[in-house]
Parts: structure tokens; C-alpha cells; sequence
């Protein structure tokens, strides 16, 4: 990517070689390094900033405000909708070194942390007090708190845990004035006043930087125990989802392959599966030993039912693993289609799933490009990849339209555009399909009361 004009004032310049030291980047390699993200688009900044403390934090935005520069707030860079990628130009400030776990209260069930601390590592330091946090993307292992928390992350546990909005407590964030805001409280129960750590929760970056959050945390499951089941077409697993989440026991994961997902596990990942499944069900209990007997048999019972081909118990965790293997198998043979991908997390309500996936199947034909669907089926949350070649003009135009017509079928069906992934570029000029203008119009406002240069991730999750 060529070196565009540096716009980056020289008074700024120096006050934040002087704060940050070695933790202010302006060499164009390095910068590059900061540039992208999982969408595949890339733009370079101007610097890119590595703060220690919230005080750099906020001596950084006042600083940018003065001078009228962009902010965009980054983890990992993980996620798939370009919500990370600085189109502005401006400062890219990496939360990498503000790293700490602060402090885990288990008599409270909640962890405080900075934003860069990795998922995967959280979860490894409340392993010993047999505590959770319960949202799992599947870059758990790799992508930030911030991250997950910026984007409401969420991943197959959200069936019955919920998303990362449903499992923090509080944040401390800089707003785009530079000022520090506390909201929320430690507490499991509130009715002090709006619920401002919601709010910024899913708000990309837009609103205000977290530099501290905390976070509800679960007590970690005695057990768990996996069913598969395997149904001739897509509607019978559709209505046997609606049993599933009709019934007392929720499941812990509850997530949905449609037949051309199951063809891929088995053809190219060599997944235990019969030629007849048009559609399978990975279903998850977890629990105490001396109940989860119990809830596996009201899940089977929910499973069963007109088209269902084999269900299958997993009796120790080698043989959940086993059960599992199709779902790991799904993700390496999906590169057997096409060199490229668009993968959208569109979510309906359940009830709705047939429809989806029936109307989904029938942009594929009329594209002319193969579409598998997969993902969170508690939650109505699907993932629809539609897949091409990048190299080939038509295909990329088709596959462009198609996507386009997949949000509005989801938004028909009375769902919405995302329900892990966010907006971030890749969706934001869809938001008028999915948010009425008024609505849309209060967005702008509480992003003006935040931000009132609009210097923060400028050009992302609302439309111009």
C-alpha cells in the first residue's frame, strides 16, 4: 500500500512522541501493520498509538481533538466488518499493552479488566476459581475483551448465557471530548439512573474508548454433554429448534448446518455422516451430574420428531469431542468452494429459520453462486457464506448483489442485519433497511452528546 500524504499535524506529532515514547508509530511499515483487519479491507493511518494507562488515553484524544484528528480504537483486528480499519486516516490506538487483569472477585462473580486483555486468557485465569465469562467467538483465543465487548461478541453459548451486553457490569471509556466516564456499578441488580455500560457496549468505538471494564462472570459448568441430531431436510431441524427452545431446559449451545454444510463436513472434512442428513443439530446441556441426566432426556425428547434421521448421545467428553468433529470440519472444507468468501450473521426470529434458509438457497440458484449456512440456531443468529472467486469480475458483482438481497430477506423475516459481527463498514449503508429514521436519528444525536467532533471511528456503523 503506497505512503499517502502524511496529514498528521507536527505539534501532535511531538506531544505524543513525548507521552507515548516508543508507543507512538509513525513509520509507514509499522503503520501498515495497523491498517486492516478479518474484512479483507485495508487503509493506512497516520500513527498509530500504544497507550499504557487511561491517563494516555485521555491526554491522547484531548490532544487529537485539538488538532481535529481521528481516533479508531482496535484489539486484535479480528473482526469481519471493517469496523477497525482507519478510512479516515488519523490515529490508531492499539490497546495491546493495556493488558492487566485487575482483579477477580469470585464472591461477587466478576473480573475486572483492561481492554486488551485476550479472551482465551481470561477464561484461563478464572479456570481456578471455577468461573466463566461466558461470551466464546470463535476467535476466543485470540481476539480482546474490547474487542468482543465493542462489537457485543457473542458465539454459541450466548443461547443460554448471552452476548458480551448481557455480561458486563461496568465500564470506565473516554468519550470524544477527552472526558472520563464511570457506568455502572459491581452489582448484579441497578436502577441508578440510564444504563450508559449498555449503551457502549456494540457501539464500535463510535461513542467512547473502554479503558476498564466489569465483567459478570458465570459459575464454570460441572458437566457437559453433546447430542447430535440429524434430520432428512432443513424444516424438520427448523421446527425441531422451536421444540428445543419451547420447552424448560435451555441448551448450553444449540447450533444449525444446513445440507450443504453437511455434505462439505463429510465429503471434504470426513465427518462421521450419513448420505440422507439434509440438516443437522449440535445441541449442548451443561450442568450439575446429579441433573444433567435429566435435561439431556427432555433435549432428546424435544429433538425428536417427523424427519429426524439419528440422534446420538455423547456419553464422556471423548465422544462429545467426536460428535463435535462435523461442526470443527465445516470451517477448512468451506475453502473447497471458492477461493473467497462474504460471510454475514444475519438473526431472525427462530420460528423463522425455514424461511431464511429456504429464501437463502434460493438467491443461491439465482446467482448462480453456492451459499451454506450454519450457526447459532438458539438464537435465530446464522451465518450465511456466500461464496466466491475475487479474481472474477462477474462473480464478485453477483456475489455483492445477493448479499444485499440476504440483509433484506432477514429484515423481511422480521430479523436484522448482524447479531455478533456488528455493522462496522460492511453493513453501515444497510442500517436505513434495519432502523427507521427517527430512530436513526437519535443514534446520531447520542453520537453527537459523545463525540461532538465526530472524531471517533469516523465513517463506521451509522450512515452518512
Amino acid at each position: 500500500m503506497p505512503d499517502p500524504v502524511r496529514s498528521l499535524p507536527t505539534a501532535l506529532d511531538r506531544e505524543m512522541a513525548d507521552l507515548l515514547g516508543e508507543g507512538w508509530r509513525t513509520d509507514p511499515g509499522e503503520r501498515l501493520t495497523y491498517g486492516f483487519d478479518n474484512s479483507r479491507r485495508e487503509a493506512l493511518p497516520d500513527a498509530v498509538a500504544l497507550p499504557r494507562d487511561a491517563g494516555c488515553v485521555q491526554a491522547l484524544v484531548q490532544a487529537c481533538r485539538r488538532h481535529g484528528v481521528p481516533l479508531v480504537a482496535r484489539g486484535r483486528g479480528t473482526n469481519t466488518t471493517g469496523a477497525t480499519v482507519p478510512v479516515a486516516g488519523g490515529v490508531v490506538v492499539s490497546f495491546e499493552r493495556m493488558d492487566r487483569i485487575i482483579d477477580i472477585r469470585p464472591g461477587d462473580r466478576c473480573a475486572i479488566v483492561e481492554p486488551g486483555v485476550l479472551n482465551g486468557d481470561l477464561q484461563s485465569a478464572l479456570a481456578p476459581h471455577g468461573l466463566f465469562w461466558p461470551p466464546d467467538p470463535t476467535s476466543a483465543g485470540y481476539s480482546t475483551v474490547g474487542g468482543n465487548l465493542a462489537c457485543n461478541a457473542g458465539g454459541p453459548r450466548a443461547v443460554k448465557y448471552g452476548a458480551s451486553r448481557d455480561n458486563v457490569l461496568a465500564l470506565t471509556a473516554v468519550t470524544g471530548t477527552g472526558a472520563l466516564i464511570r457506568c455502572g456499578s459491581a452489582t448484579t441488580k441497578g436502577a441508578t439512573g440510564y444504563d450508559l455500560q449498555r449503551l457502549l457496549v456494540g457501539s464500535e468505538g463510535t461513542l467512547a474508548l473502554i479503558v476498564e471494564a466489569t465483567l459478570r462472570l458465570a459459575p464454570a459448568p460441572a458437566e457437559r454433554r453433546a447430542i447430535r441430531a440429524l434430520y432428512r431436510d432443513v424444516a424438520s431441524a427448523a421446527r425441531a429448534v422451536a421444540r428445543l427452545m419451547a420447552q424448560p431446559v435451555t441448551p448450553s449451545m444449540l447450533e444449525f448446518m444446513d445440507h450443504h454444510a453437511v455434505r462439505l463436513a463429510r465429503d471434504v472434512g470426513g465427518a462421521d455422516l450419513p448420505e440422507d442428513a439434509g440438516a443437522l443439530l449440535m445441541i449442548e446441556a451443561d450442568g450439575d451430574g446429579a441433573t444433567l441426566a435429566h435435561d439431556v432426556d427432555a433435549l432428546m425428547e424435544a429433538a425428536r420428531g417427523d424427519g429426524l434421521v439419528s440422534l446420538d448421545a455423547a456419553g464422556d467428553e471423548a465422544a462429545r469431542a467426536r460428535l463435535w468433529a462435523a461442526r470443527k470440519a465445516l470451517s477448512p472444507a468451506l475453502r473447497t468452494l471458492a477461493p473467497g468468501k462474504i460471510n454475514e450473521d444475519v438473526v431472525v426470529p427462530v420460528s423463522r429459520i425455514p424461511e431464511l434458509v429456504e429464501g437463502v438457497q434460493a438467491l443461491a440458484a439465482r446467482f448462480r453462486l453456492p451459499i451454506v449456512c450454519f450457526g447459532h440456531a438458539g438464537n435465530g443468529n446464522l451465518h450465511v457464506n456466500l461464496m466466491y472467486d475475487p479474481a472474477d469480475d462477474a462473480q464478485r458483482t453477483r456475489a455483492t448483489a445477493a448479499m444485499t438481497e440476504v440483509f433484506a430477506l432477514a429484515i423481511a423475516l422480521g430479523g436484522t442485519l448482524s447479531g455478533e459481527h456488528g455493522i462496522g463498514l460492511a453493513k453501515r449503508d444497510f442500517m436505513p433497511l434495519a432502523i427507521d429514521a427517527p430512530t436513526l436519528a437519535i443514534m446520531r444525536a447520542i453520537k453527537a452528546q459523545f463525540d461532538p467532533d465526530g472524531l471517533l471511528n469516523p465513517g463506521k456503523l451509522l450512515p452518512p
